[in-house]
Order: structure tokens, then sequence, then C-alpha cells
């Protein structure tokens, strides 16, 4: 264990050692600025203090709409749900979060998980493929340890560094949220539909919610990302194909969504907030077989690297 360790700290030491780490960060951190700075001085606000008759007038579009019987029964639920929750807000005084608010703002800047899942894709790429066209694997494949722990090393200290990127995200996103809007609606709650109950949760928890549904997919594109690097230790290969599966992946599944067979697609079942917010792009498709079909694509993608690292001559 203490000899992992000791892997892990010197993989995470030279990931930190490139400029190309930290260039990222500040990518980041610019993004979050010029997310923040758009939102407020070139948007105009649409937002208005009398809310309740905007949820009222969308109340009775939905009512209309689910009384069309081209719709799907799944998208009526859907839209019942929509309705039940505009119900309790009337009740209830609870005003919809609006996107001029620390926890609008901070919601709106959880879309740049992709660009995180991009970073993370280049880390870990680079970790295996660059030690493979340098000639330096050969020095870590004659330490005393075994190749797998040397894989996972790296593969771990690529996550090491996507939980460093996520913390700063949410981070940074509440400060310039902070900074940008004030401290407006800070005791507000997310409402969601649970078994036809109307359920209240601070928007702090709602928020990490949705951190941990987006990193599914940075979880699977990594691992993928991974495991082509391991394969074929190609750089470009690794970081150009995840990016280009990442980017179109969820294109492929929509143009096939109307074949059942597509739910069995990788990118059909990583965007788990389709079970939460929406309905799912296959009607067939649920949260239990979604998750199956991401265990069974991560054991596949670590077994096909882990073989391959294993077993390859490095002086081929």
């Amino acid at each position: 264990m203490n000899r992992m360790i000791k892997l892990i700290h010197n993989e995470n030491i030279k990931i930190a050692s490139r400029t190309s780490t930290w260039v990222m960060m500040g990518i980041l951190l610019f993004m979050i600025i010029s997310v923040g700075g758009v939102t407020k001085f070139l948007i105009p606000s649409g937002e208005t203090h009398d809310w309740k008759p905007v949820i009222i007038a969308e109340n009775e579009q939905l009512s209309q709409m689910i009384n069309d019987p081209t719709i799907s029964e799944a998208h009526q639920q859907s839209l019942q749900e929509t309705m039940a929750i505009n119900e309790y807000r009337l009740s209830n005084n609870i005003a919809p979060i609006s996107d001029e608010s620390i926890w609008g703002f901070t919601l709106s800047a959880s879309m740049l998980i992709s660009f995180i899942t991009l970073f993370t894709i280049i880390i870990s790429a680079t970790s295996v493929a660059a030690e493979f066209s340098s000639g330096t694997i050969k020095l870590l494949l004659i330490r005393p340890v075994h190749r797998l722990k040397i894989l996972f090393s790296k593969y771990i200290s690529a996550f090491c560094f996507s939980f460093l990127f996520l913390a700063t995200l949410l981070i940074f996103s509440l400060t310039v949220g902070a900074a940008f809007f004030g401290f407006n609606q800070l005791n507000a709650v997310n409402l969601s539909y649970n078994g036809g109950v109307i359920q209240e949760t601070p928007m702090i928890l709602h928020i990490l919610f949705i951190y941990i549904l987006n990193s599914v997919d940075l979880l699977m594109m990594v691992t993928f990302a991974f495991m082509i690097a391991s394969v074929f230790r190609n750089q470009s290969l690794a970081i150009g194909l995840s990016i280009f599966l990442m980017f179109t992946g969820s294109q492929l599944v929509f143009a096939l969504s109307q074949y059942d067979w597509a739910k069995y697609i990788l990118f059909a079942n990583t965007h788990l907030q389709q079970f939460f917010t929406g309905q799912p792009l296959i009607e067939s498709m649920t949260l239990g077989f979604s998750l199956m079909m991401l265990f069974i694509y991560f054991i596949i993608f670590h077994v096909i690297s882990s073989l391959l690292f294993v077993k390859r001559d490095v002086n081929a």
C-alpha cells in the first residue's frame, strides 16, 4: 500500500510540474469569470419579481400539451410532474431560481464540467502515452513493482487532478456568483417530484448532486482515453478519439434513438440527469439499466488496458 501511495505521489508531481496543467486551470478560471461577466453585463435580464403569472401561464400551456394525443405517455408523465412542481411553488410561494443569483449562476457554470472532462482526458492520455513515446516507461517498469500498480497509479493521479478542477469550479463559481449577483435567494430550495411527493432540497446539495451526475461522463470518457493510450501508446490518437466521441456521442445516440438497441451504446447511458430532470431518450431505459451498462463498459475498458499493458513488450 505504501508503495502504491508513493507511485501516486510521484505521478501527481509529474502532472503538477507540467505547465500545461496550470494553463488549463487558468483557462477554467477565466471561463468562469467570462460566463459571469456575460450573464451580468451583456445578456438582457429577463427576470421579473412578479413570477407567479409566468408560472400560471406555463401551467396552462402544459395542460394543453398533456391533452395532445400525439405525445408519448412518458412525455405526458414528465409534463404532469412539472405542473405539480409549479402548483407547489404557487401554493407555498417558492420563487424559481433566478439565473442572476448565486445559485443560478453556479448551476449554469456546471456546464463547464465538460471542459474539465476534456482537460482530464489530456492529462490521462499524456501520462501514459508520453511515457512510451519518450522511452521513460522502461525506467518505470524496471522497478520491483507490478505493472498494474504503475498503470493504476497514473489513472488515480489523473482523477486527483480532475477532483481539484471540480472543486475549483464549484468554489470559484460560488465566489464569482456572489461577487456579481450578491446573496439574493441564498435560502432558496430546489423542488423535485419523487413518487407523487414534492421534495425540497437545499440548493448546495442539489448542485453537488448535479456535479455527481455530470461527472459520470467524465469518469467514462477518461477511462476510455486511458484505455486507448494504453493500447496504442499514441497520445494524439487517445486525445483526438476521446474528444471526438465526447462531442459526437450524444448526437449519434439521438440519431439512433428510434431503435431500441441504441440503449446499449455507451453514450446513451452517461447522461444520468435524464432520469431526474426529464425523460429518458429511449423509453425502455431505466436508471438501473444505465448504471449496469456503465459498470460493464467500465470493467471492459479496464480489462483491455490492464491486459495489454501487462503483457506488452516495451522494446517492441
